[in-house]
């Protein structure tokens, strides 16, 4: 535990919603199980197998200590969740939980629970994700077709928010959970985006005609569960969808992919993406923020961006259409 202490001892403080140690990357022996978050105004330890109470109370003193270094007077909140056995319990041990309870991530703001389930409502894996995204959407923002955004599997619909900030036309929202989709609706009201955004809680393999007619969409993305049973399986339903693809896009239109399976690497995608949808190009796979660093990169998170054909290819001009 001695490397999770040593990072409270050393953090800054915190200005955002963020990861503070990531144990879970396998590279700090000893504590591999292990996770510390920052929900202003609340810290949230996670561990994947139990521990036991002086340890604890060892980091109740560090977060303390380091707390009153950084904000002098500020009551000390923090929750502690174990993981263990396909069973969750979470603990307030210091201070209060808000309710509601906001979080800041560069400047949109998102509604988040961490006083239960394992999911908080927003992924802080996926900070290089959304800024991806809000770049990508804000490089169009003043041409003349704004881009269309379709965001599977969109939970809380956080990439949502940032692809509306950025200036898109419109976002498509789907998602099996309407509860998820709820907090997705409260997220975009708190940031002034719900004009233009839809919330459709169906099945996606059941919906391909409802998505169609929104489309075609100059960004797709896609970020689903890797095994949810009774909603999406990764080994079996990822083909599936990749088939869709094409057809989804707009000319030079993209697709961001997301993979957060340790067991399954890059090639998981990227072979089937060549069986599947090979009209569609490969331009990069998205770094992680520094802070979610892993032994193997192809354990870690896969975020990965493809491009579709633009209309007319390079080089190639129109056919004539003279006699």
């Amino acid at each position: 535990m001695q490397a999770l202490l040593d990072a409270i001892a050393t953090m800054p403080l915190p200005t955002d919603a963020e990861r503070i140690f990531h144990g879970r990357g396998g590279l700090h022996p000893g504590c591999t199980h292990l996770s510390l978050d920052f929900f202003a105004p609340v810290w949230v330890l996670t561990s994947f197998q139990p521990i036991a109470e002086d340890a604890l109370a060892r980091v109740d003193a560090a977060l303390e200590q380091r707390w009153q270094q950084l904000s002098p007077g500020a009551p000390l909140n923090w929750v502690f969740q174990c993981r263990h056995e396909g069973r969750s319990d979470t603990r307030t041990m210091a201070g209060t939980v808000p309710d509601p309870h906001w979080v800041t991530e560069a400047g949109a703001r998102y509604r988040v629970h961490v006083g239960k389930g394992q999911n908080h409502g927003l992924f802080l894996d996926m900070a290089a994700g959304r800024r991806w995204v809000q770049e990508y959407v804000a490089a169009r923002a003043n041409t003349r077709s704004r881009v269309r955004v379709l965001n599977l599997f969109a939970y809380t619909c956080a990439f949502s928010v940032v692809a509306l900030q950025a200036g898109a036309r419109q976002v498509t929202n789907l998602d099996m959970s309407q509860g998820a989709l709820g907090i997705g609706q409260q997220n975009h009201r708190a940031n002034a985006v719900m004009a233009n955004a839809s919330f459709l809680p169906h099945d996606l393999f059941s919906s391909w005609g409802k998505i169609n007619r929104s489309g075609p969409y100059g960004l797709v993305i896609v970020d689903p569960p890797s095994y949810q049973k009774g909603s999406f399986v990764a080994t079996k339903d990822y083909a599936r969808l990749i088939r869709r693809l094409p057809d989804l896009l707009e000319p030079d239109g993209h697709v961001l992919l997301c993979l957060n399976a340790p067991e399954l690497g890059t090639a998981f995608l990227q072979d089937q993406m060549r069986a599947l949808a090979p009209e569609l190009a490969f331009v990069e796979r998205l770094a992680n923020p520094p802070v979610f660093a892993d032994v193997s990169e192809e354990r870690s998170l896969k975020v990965l961006v493809y491009r579709a054909p633009p209309l007319d290819p390079p080089g190639e001009a129109p056919p004539s259409t003279e006699a």
